[in-house]
């Protein structure tokens, strides 16, 4: 999830999504993830900061609605960077993709979880089958330990 001066952590969190855009090569992978994958979130030079269940498919930015405290509105009215995605939002090329998710525990930037050995891709979405990234998940969940609650106890 990143880079920061592109993407706030803080409202991911909050407003429950990732999201990925600026190109289809950041955005493209997103179309890999379905309704109840386990997502497992890293910042590049940061680390692992969260772990969610997916809750639909892709959609644009300026489609996704979001839950606040005056209940529910569209993610452009309450994101840190709605008007950098609302000036790409109608080029399908460049515009800001998100994926609803339902943490299951998240944790700041500040508090990212990164050990020596980790996987790392740079990919936005990938599906690793190697044996670092089934050490990382392993570990991963010593750190997250909320990471198999269903999405209704979330």
């Amino acid at each position: 999830f990143g880079p920061p001066e592109y993407r706030a952590w803080e409202d991911a969190m909050n407003y429950g999504y990732v999201s990925a855009g600026g190109g289809s090569w950041y955005s493209q992978t997103l179309k890999l993830l379905s309704p109840g994958d386990r997502i497992w979130v890293k910042i590049p030079k940061s680390g692992y900061v969260g772990v969610a269940l997916v809750t639909d498919n892709v959609i644009p930015i300026r489609d996704l609605r979001v839950k606040t405290a005056k209940g529910e509105v569209p993610a452009l009215d309450v994101v840190k960077y709605a008007e950098d995605y609302r000036k790409r939002a109608d080029d399908p090329e460049t515009a800001e993709y998100a994926v609803p998710v339902e943490w299951l525990q998240t944790v700041p930037e500040a508090n990212a979880v990164w050990e020596t050995g980790f996987f790392g891709n740079q990919n936005t979405v990938c599906q690793p089958t190697t044996p670092k990234w089934r050490h990382t998940v392993e570990r991963l969940k010593t750190y997250f330990t909320h990471w198999n609650r269903s999405a209704e106890k979330a």
